[in-house]
């Protein structure tokens, strides 16, 4: 998948979470709502791994998260 459509991707599973756990603030036991916000987690989970696997850390603590620490620094470049 592309970059676009795995921002995308994660971007809508983010949303898809936030609402169910709104439902699920004033449902909490409802157990189909639960076992879809568990689902809408765990591929949220995966595609967000599988973007910082690709294109870097969506995060401060996401995968590889000090992948800014490698050379070169801004400054370090010749074309100041």
């Amino acid at each position: 998948m592309n970059k676009s459509k795995l921002l995308r991707r994660i971007s809508s599973l983010g949303f898809s979470m936030h609402e169910y756990r709104l439902f699920l603030d004033t449902h909490p036991g409802d157990p189909q709502a639960t076992e879809l916000f568990n689902t809408c987690k765990k591929k949220y989970e995966a595609a967000k791994e599988e973007y910082e696997k690709q294109f870097g850390p969506l995060t401060l603590n996401g995968y590889n998260s000090d992948e800014w620490l490698k050379d070169p620094w801004p400054w370090d470049n010749a074309d100041n």
